[in-house]
């Protein structure tokens, strides 16, 4: 929540989301004794693939920008 920067509810909605379209699912903490959460998420086969994808898209559409030049 805080490495996103969202609130509590913007949040839930997104997570609710990704969960719907199995881009990510729920899964028990791997410490159950730590009482600071009770869920965690992980990323889906699919997921990682969207990922890719999009990681693969970003690259291609980074531009060099030209220098200005003064007239």
């Amino acid at each position: 929540m805080y490495g996103t920067n969202l609130s509590w509810k913007p949040l839930q909605r997104t997570l609710d989301s990704l969960i719907h379209q199995n881009l990510v699912r729920k899964v028990n903490p791997e410490n159950p004794k730590d009482k600071r959460t009770s869920v965690c998420y992980e990323l889906t086969q699919k997921g990682e693939n969207v990922l890719s994808y999009f990681n693969k898209a970003k690259a291609l559409l980074e531009l060099e920008t030209a220098p200005m030049i003064a007239y």
